[in-house]
C-alpha cells in the first residue's frame, strides 16, 4: 500500500474495530460481535490503515492474517484496551475511597533515606496517596511547571527563569560525614582526613550541589582524594560503599540507618559541608494542605 500523507491523527474507534477483527480472526466474526455490517467494519479498518500509512492485514487463504505492522499495532491495542477495561473499576474505587494525593519529584542525587525523614510529618496523614517520582533535576522542574507534580525536593533552589514561575522553600540541612565498610574503616580512620588521599573514595557526580562543596572541602584540607567511583544516584553510592569499594560521604541525618541497614562505620565528619534540602513548588503561596505542613517553619 502506498503511504499517503497523514493529515490527521488516527481514530481510536478505528483502532478498536481493528482490534476486534484481529481478536476474532476475521471481519465477518468481528461484525457479528459488534452488531455492525461487514462493509462498515471493513471500511473502518481501511480508514485506520490509511491514517497509519501501512497495511495491517494480508490475505491468508479464505481469511486474513496480520502483517508485521499489524502485529505491532495489535500489541499496542492490547495494552490500550486492556487498560480501558479496568477504567470502570478504577473510577468506582476512586469515587468511593477518599484520598489526598501528593505527587512529589525527588532529585536523583538526594539521599532517599533523608527524603523519607523530611516526609515524616505527612506520612501518616489520613487517606494519603503519595506518588514519588525519581529523576533528573531539570526534568522534574519541567513536570512541576506542567502541574504533573505538586512539589520537587532537590539539593538546590529553582534557577531564575522569567518564563516559568517556580518558588523554593528551605526544608532543612544535614551535616555530611564519611563512612566506610569494616575492611576499610581502620585505614580510613587513621590520620583522617588526610587518609582520604590513600584509601579509595566514592563521590557523587558533579551534577549534585553537594559535590561542589566536597571539592572545596578537599581543597581547603589540601587533599587530593583517590576517587575510584562517581555515582548519580545516592542509593548506588551507598550500595557500592557498603560493599567495600571505597569510603563515601553521606548525610549524618540518617547516621543510625547507615550503620544498621548498610553495616558501615562512621569515619569522620566533613566539617563545614552540608546537604541542603529544598522544596520547589509552582505557587508562591502553597495551597496544598500537606505541602503547607511540610514547608512551614519548624
Amino acid at each position: 500500500m502506498r503511504k499517503p500523507r497523514m493529515s490527521t491523527p488516527f481514530s481510536y474507534r478505528h483502532l478498536y474495530y481493528f482490534w476486534v477483527v484481529a481478536k476474532e480472526g476475521g471481519v465477518t466474526r468481528a461484525a457479528d460481535r459488534l452488531g455492525m455490517a461487514v462493509q462498515t467494519v471493513s471500511a473502518q479498518v481501511r480508514e485506520l490503515e490509511r491514517a497509519l500509512g501501512h497495511a495491517l492485514f494480508k490475505p491468508a487463504g479464505r481469511g486474513l492474517a496480520l502483517t508485521e505492522a499489524g502485529r505491532a499495532a495489535l500489541h499496542q491495542a492490547d495494552q490500550i484496551f486492556q487498560l480501558g477495561e479496568t477504567l470502570p473499576t478504577l473510577v468506582r474505587e476512586a469515587a468511593s475511597t477518599p484520598s489526598l494525593r501528593l505527587a512529589v519529584g525527588i532529585s536523583d542525587g538526594l539521599p532517599k533515606m533523608a527524603v523519607r525523614h523530611l516526609l515524616d510529618p505527612i506520612i501518616h496523614a489520613p487517606h494519603l496517596r503519595l506518588l514519588c517520582h525519581d529523576g533528573e533535576f531539570d526534568d522534574l522542574l519541567g513536570e512541576l511547571a506542567l502541574h504533573r507534580l505538586d512539589m520537587v525536593i532537590a539539593d538546590r533552589p529553582a534557577p531564575a527563569n522569567p518564563s516559568i514561575k517556580l518558588y523554593s522553600h528551605a526544608l532543612g540541612a544535614s551535616p555530611i560525614a564519611w563512612y566506610a565498610e569494616a575492611s576499610l574503616h581502620a585505614k580510613a580512620k587513621k590520620g583522617f582526613p588526610q587518609s582520604l588521599a590513600e584509601v579509595p573514595v566514592l563521590l557523587p557526580t558533579v551534577h549534585t550541589a553537594v559535590r561542589d562543596r566536597l571539592d572545596h572541602w578537599f581543597d581547603r584540607q589540601g587533599i587530593r582524594p583517590r576517587v575510584v567511583g562517581e555515582f548519580e544516584d545516592s542509593a548506588l553510592l551507598k550500595t557500592f560503599g557498603a560493599s567495600g569499594m571505597g569510603v563515601f560521604p553521606a548525610a549524618a541525618l540518617v547516621d543510625d540507618e547507615l550503620r544498621q541497614r548498610w553495616r558501615v562505620r562512621h569515619v569522620g565528619d566533613c566539617a563545614g559541608v552540608e546537604e541542603h534540602f529544598i522544596a520547589i513548588t509552582s505557587e508562591k503561596k502553597v495551597q496544598h494542605p500537606l505541602l503547607r505542613q511540610l514547608t512551614q517553619p519548624r
